[in-house]
């Protein structure tokens, strides 16, 4: 099928035009967007491999790769980010920000690691190599490690459920209450949007802890949650290269880390990397002056 001169150049001056310029909600096109607006506002019914065809043909290169950040997901992107940063870095006086989270689910069973296994001499012949042990058996059911992080010094809060229900998700925010001090006038609480997270139950938490303000990060953007890079430390303290035999040696385990990070712990500053002393190399020690 071939269309006119005149609804090519429209289809392709409407591509180069910016969306919310011609009243539409979000930043960016995709194919699916520009076919629907061609459709319901300019009358123009076309596939969208036959709309790829024509940006082909035009010399025009169509973006393959989709970009999971920013106003393409979410058209109040900035306004929610530039909250969540304005907690990190001025929070308000006599506030605290609290980053809240789930990990799992966490399996019962053995974590690679360094651990290696030495295999027993034998007197007809010598002992082999040291090799990882292999073991992908899982013993038990998996469950969930809540967590909630303060950046400000980085001091760390956990509980272990069996299962992620919205009456553990309830429970934990009562841990999380207790947890901070008293004299705190306002907690502003970073998180996702996990459908529990926003339950009618945790809005009658709300009523009955009025100085909770929950502040919903934007969609597919899970890196503005501080707590996140901080999984990875627990999963290095508690798991690696151990065996789990049952869900209660694996909540042992979660304790056990958290005690440690909380003696050693150190803030989360948004925007800053924590920069580590470069290796040494090696090398000739200089002499001495002095004779």
């Amino acid at each position: 099928m071939t269309y006119q001169p005149e609804v090519v150049s429209e289809i392709i001056q409407t591509a180069l035009s910016k969306p919310r310029d011609l009243g539409e909600d979000y930043a960016t096109w995709t194919l699916d967007r520009l076919v629907d607006y061609l459709h319901r506002v300019k009358g123009i019914r076309m596939k969208r491999s036959r709309i790829s065809e024509l940006f082909i043909a035009e010399g025009l290169s169509w973006r393959h790769e989709e970009s999971w950040f920013g106003e393409r997901v979410d058209p109040d992107f900035a306004r929610k980010r530039g909250a969540i940063t304005s907690l990190y870095t001025a929070p308000p006086e006599r506030s605290v920000t609290v980053c809240l989270d789930e990990m799992g689910p966490q399996g019962v069973k053995s974590y690679p690691g360094k651990q290696l296994v030495y295999p027993a001499a034998a007197e007809t012949k010598p002992a082999g190599r040291a090799k990882q042990a292999i073991d992908y058996g899982r013993r038990g059911k998996a469950g969930y490690v809540f967590g909630a992080m303060t950046p400000t010094d980085g001091e760390v809060f956990t509980a272990t459920y069996t299962r992620r229900k919205l009456v553990n998700w309830i429970d934990f925010l009562q841990h999380v209450e207790e947890w901070i001090p008293k004299d705190v006038e306002r907690v502003y609480a970073v998180l996702d949007n996990l459908t529990m997270h926003r339950a009618m139950d945790v809005l009658f938490f709300n009523l009955a802890y009025p100085r909770w303000e929950f502040v919903f990060q934007p969609t597919a953007a899970a890196y503005l949650n501080l707590i996140e890079p901080w999984w990875k430390t627990l999963k290095s303290l508690a798991f690696k290269g151990r065996r789990f035999e049952s869900w209660e040696q694996v909540e042992e385990a979660v304790q056990k880390a958290t005690a440690y990070w909380n003696a050693h712990k150190h803030p989360y500053m948004w925007g800053r990397r924590r920069r580590h002393r470069p290796r040494r190399k090696p090398g000739i020690a200089r002499l001495s002056l002095a004779a």
